[in-house]
């Protein structure tokens, strides 16, 4: 058990940093690049980029030596613990210090994260369950919510902005987790039976649009705006899809759902207070100016 503990707040610290450089990296980037694979194309020549990729790599890791030794409950909530590093630090590089209201809003997130995790403990079910048609709806489902996102992006400004993409990217992360652990099953089935369904190949795109938004969020604002709604939407998407599609079950009953009920509140309020920070705001300002070209217009 300790090793787990230990493993998943290496985890938790790698990805903290992973992110931070991430988002530097493409709020450097000018707002043409938005939504283009020209960003990722751009970032992928950036020294600082791959750094930050390499270390999201060496998270994944230690989140899978966490898991050898100890169970997802454990580990997942632990993991969360990036938000407590990656916020501070991605304002400390900036040479700006957190007030309350950001500090408030940083642990609300990575506690109600925690505590929604621990006490929903999504388990079971089966990933061969689902039908063509029940995969058309959630995927239907989850583009509407990603294109209601950027459209709303599109109408907001600053770290809101931000957050509007960051859902979009958590939504098609979320599901491309459920597109993962369905292929991983379709594996113990042999190479050829993973490599002749769709869902391999759907995760392929997941995977790629993922990055991109991503990417985007961070490009469109503070990390605090974006990782916060990621670290956020992505879990919540994939229980939903997972107990929607393979039958999963999450525990209920008195108090088990108001611990979960208080976790999502506690998140909400979090990003809402993120958002509405005057900090991160001007947080947002000095990255646009830092990174905005000299004939680009101040958005």
């Amino acid at each position: 058990m300790p090793i787990a503990v230990l493993a998943a707040l290496a985890a938790g610290a790698c990805f903290a940093v992973a992110g931070v450089l991430q988002q530097r990296a493409a709020s450097a980037r000018p707002d043409t690049e938005s939504l283009s694979f020209r960003l990722l194309f751009r970032l992928a020549r950036e020294p600082l980029w791959l750094t930050g990729i390499g270390l999201a790599v060496l998270a994944y890791g230690f989140q899978s030596l966490a898991l050898a030794f100890g169970p997802l409950s454990l580990v997942q909530p632990l993991i969360v613990a990036e938000l407590i590093f990656a916020v501070p630090l991605s304002a400390r590089l900036h040479r700006m210090r957190l007030g309350a209201q950001a500090w408030l809003g940083t642990l609300a997130v990575a506690a109600g994260l925690a505590l929604a995790l621990v006490s929903a403990r999504p388990h079971g079910g089966d990933p061969d369950a689902p039908d063509l048609v029940s995969w058309l709806l959630v995927l239907g489902a989850t583009g509407a919510l990603v294109a209601c996102a950027l459209t709303a992006a599109r109408a907001l400004h600053g770290p809101w902005r931000a957050s509007a993409v960051a859902l979009a990217a958590g939504a098609v992360m979320g599901t491309q987790s459920v597109l993962l652990a369905t292929t991983v099953d379709r594996l113990k089935q042999g190479l050829g039976a993973t490599l002749s369904t769709w869902q391999t190949y759907a995760l392929v795109v997941a995977s790629a649009g993922g990055l991109l938004l991503i990417q985007s969020a961070f490009q469109q604002g503070p990390l605090a705006a974006g990782m916060t709604v990621i670290d956020a939407t992505e879990p919540a998407v994939a229980i939903t899809v997972g107990t929607t599609l393979f039958g999963e079950t999450i525990h209920s009953g008195w108090p088990v759902t108001g611990f979960t009920v208080l976790g999502l509140v506690m998140v909400t309020a979090g990003i809402v207070s993120l958002d509405s920070s005057p900090q991160i705001a001007a947080l947002h300002r000095m990255e646009r100016d830092t990174g905005r070209a000299p004939d680009e217009p101040r958005p």
